[in-house]
C-alpha cells in the first residue's frame, strides 16, 4: 500500500513538472525569430498563403490562447503536425521510437553488463594493476566524446578490419532478399521471432558499433560509482566477520557487498538511461540510425516547433518514468530505504 501511495504521489508531482516543461518549451519555441507558416508552405510562400496558414495553425492568436489550444489537443493525444514532414508528430514519434529504443536498451544493457563487474573488480583489487586498468577504462569512457568515438570505431572495425558494417540498421540488399516481418519494429527481436536468421545476424552486427558508442560513457560512470560504493561497503564490520568465518570471497563480494552497494549504482543507471535517450542523437547522426535523434536534429534546424515540443515532452516523460522506476527498485533492493 505504501509503495502504491508513493507511486501515485510521484505521478501527481510529475504532472506539474511536465506542465512546467511544456510552458517553458512552448514559449521558447514561439520567441525564436522565424515564421512557422512560411516554413510550413515552403521557400516560395506568398504573403496571402502565409496569412492563410497562420490562421489555420492558430499562429495569429495570443500566446496564452495558443498554449491553451495546444494543451487541449495534447489531452486528446494530438501533438500537432510537423512543419517539416507534414505528418502528425505523434505518428513520427511512434514510427521512429523503436529504432531509438532498440539502440538505447542494447547500449544500456552493455553498460550495466560491463560497468558493474568492472567496478566490483576494481574495488576488490584496489591498488592492483586490475584496478588501474579498470579506472583507466572508466576515465576513457567518460571523457571520450560520442561523436569522436563513433568515428574511431568505424575506422577500426569497418575500414581497417572489415568486421562490422558502417551504418544503418540493416543491409539494403537484405531488405529485398530477406525482409523482416514487422511485429514490434525492433528489428533484432522481429528477426528472432520470425526465425529470419540471416537478417538476425545482419541487424545484430549493425547494432554493435552504435551500441558500444552509446554505452561508453555509462560504462565509465557506472564502474566508478560501483567502485566507490563497494570500497565503502567492503570496510564494514560484517564483511570482516564474514571473512573471519571463512565464507568464500566470491560470495562475500557479489552476494553480501554488492547487494548493499548497488543502490547508488541503480540511481546512476537510471540517470544515464535518461541521459542516453538524448545522447542517442549524436550516435544516430554518425551511424545514420533512423530514430528520434535524426528527426529531432532536422526539426531543430527547420525550427519545427511542434516536433520540438513533442520530442521535449516525450524525453521529459521518459525521464520522469525512469526516475520513478529507479526509486521503486532501490526500495525493493535495499529495505533500509523507505518510500515516503
Amino acid at each position: 500500500m505504501r509503495r502504491l501511495e508513493f507511486i501515485l504521489r510521484r505521478l501527481l508531482s510529475s504532472i506539474f513538472v511536465l506542465i512546467g516543461v511544456s510552458i517553458i518549451i512552448f514559449f521558447l519555441a514561439r520567441v525564436i525569430p522565424s515564421n512557422a507558416a512560411a516554413l510550413y508552405i515552403g521557400p516560395k510562400a506568398r504573403p496571402e498563403d502565409i496569412e492563410r496558414v497562420s490562421k489555420q495553425l492558430g499562429l495569429d492568436r495570443p500566446l496564452p490562447v495558443q498554449y491553451a489550444i495546444y494543451m487541449r489537443d495534447l489531452l486528446h493525444g494530438d501533438l500537432g503536425t510537423s512543419i517539416g514532414t507534414k505528418r502528425p508528430v505523434l505518428t513520427e514519434i511512434i514510427d521512429r521510437a523503436p529504432a531509438t529504443l532498440e539502440l538505447l536498451f542494447t547500449g544500456m544493457f552493455l553498460a550495466a553488463l560491463i560497468g558493474v563487474p568492472l567496478g566490483v573488480l576494481s574495488a576488490r583489487w584496489q591498488g592492483k594493476p586490475l584496478d588501474v586498468a579498470a579506472r583507466t577504462i572508466s576515465i576513457f569512457g567518460v571523457s571520450m566524446p560520442a561523436f569522436y568515438l563513433g568515428l574511431l570505431l568505424q575506422i577500426l572495425f569497418f575500414r581497417n578490419l572489415h568486421w562490422l558494417p558502417l551504418a544503418g540498421r540493416m543491409s539494403t540488399a537484405l531488405r529485398f532478399t530477406n525482409p523482416i516481418e514487422p511485429i514490434t519494429n525492433f528489428l533484432v527481436l522481429d528477426a528472432l521471432l520470425t526465425r529470419n536468421w540471416v537478417a538476425l545476424k545482419d541487424t545484430a552486427l549493425h547494432l554493435v558499433l552504435p551500441a558500444l558508442t552509446l554505452a561508453a560513457y555509462p560504462i565509465g560512470l557506472i564502474a566508478r560509482m560501483t567502485r566507490a560504493a563497494m570500497l565503502e561497503v567492503l570496510e564494514q564490520d560484517y564483511i570482516r566477520t564474514a571473512r573471519a568465518y571463512g565464507i568464500k570471497d566470491f560470495i562475500i563480494t557479489y552476494l553480501y557487498a554488492l547487494k548493499n552497494a548497488i543502490s547508488p549504482t541503480l540511481t546512476v543507471i537510471g540517470l544515464t538511461v535518461a541521459f542516453a535517450l538524448t545522447g542517442t542523437f549524436f550516435v544516430e547522426i554518425i551511424f545514420n540510425w533512423p530514430g528520434l535523434g535524426l528527426f529531432t536534429v532536422r526539426s531543430l534546424l527547420n525550427v519545427d516547433y511542434p516536433a520540438i515540443m513533442g520530442m521535449t515532452l516525450f524525453a521529459a516523460t521518459a525521464y520522469v518514468i525512469i526516475n520513478l522506476i529507479v526509486d521503486v527498485l532501490q526500495a525493493w533492493v535495499d529495505p533500509r530505504i523507505s518510500l515516503k
